[in-house]
């Protein structure tokens, strides 16, 4: 059910790291992660999501 809104959210996978001019594979750094996310547009939204999606990934590796 979570992986279908997820698909659905991530229609251009790497697009947050090309705007931020961050190379593929290399992490966000968290404090450039929440500047990026108090911004509007494009930019502001997909960084928004990241932050959704990390706090997602953490509580599921929390109930193993």
């Amino acid at each position: 059910m979570a992986k279908d809104w997820i698909e659905d959210a991530i229609k251009k996978p790497g697009a947050l790291h090309k705007e931020m001019h961050i190379p593929k594979g290399k992490k966000i750094p968290k404090e450039k992660l929440e500047k990026a996310a108090e911004k509007g547009g494009k930019l502001g939204k997909r960084a928004r999501l990241a932050e959704t999606l990390k706090k997602i990934n953490k509580s599921k590796s929390k109930k193993k």
